[in-house]
């Protein structure tokens, strides 16, 4: 079943709950997956590696916005937006753990041949494509600039 039909799915079951807040969630990630087929130069369905980069987007934009609303003391579009991450985070496939992930990072550098700081953007460029969806961009970042400079 693709993220579509899941979604879909989902909606119609939140619809029969009347679970107003989760289909919100639903509907804004529909939106986006109708928006991504749309797109200029696209034929339709999406891959699934292109759904897991459009709910990492999404997760991402509801953890910045969440930090933001809690910097200004609004504890109701706060609360709103880390539901809406609990959501997408349903469909995200699973993330890697720390350890999971250094060891990963560990393989990619040992593989690019990388010997110090001077040689991040290959490894980044090569564990932003192995790492897709199973991790978020700054945490690979984080480690593999740790890992570069010992």
């Amino acid at each position: 079943m693709s993220l579509k039909q899941q979604i879909d799915n989902d909606i119609k079951t939140a619809m029969l709950n009347k679970q107003k807040e989760e289909l919100t969630a639903l509907r804004a990630i529909k939106s986006m997956i109708l928006l991504a087929e749309t797109e200029k130069g696209k034929t339709g369905d999406l891959d699934k590696e292109t759904e897991d980069k459009l709910l990492m987007k999404a997760a991402k934009q509801r953890k910045e916005s969440a930090e933001i609303f809690k910097g200004e003391n609004r504890d109701d579009l706060y609360k709103k937006e880390l539901f809406e991450l609990e959501i997408i985070s349903r469909y995200l496939p699973k993330q890697l753990s720390t350890e999971e992930l250094t060891a990963e990072l560990k393989a990619i550098i040992q593989n690019v041949g990388a010997a110090g700081p001077q040689d991040m953007g290959k490894v980044m460029g090569q564990a932003t494509k192995a790492l897709a969806g199973k991790a978020d961009g700054k945490a690979i970042s984080e480690i593999v600039k740790q890992l570069l400079t010992t």
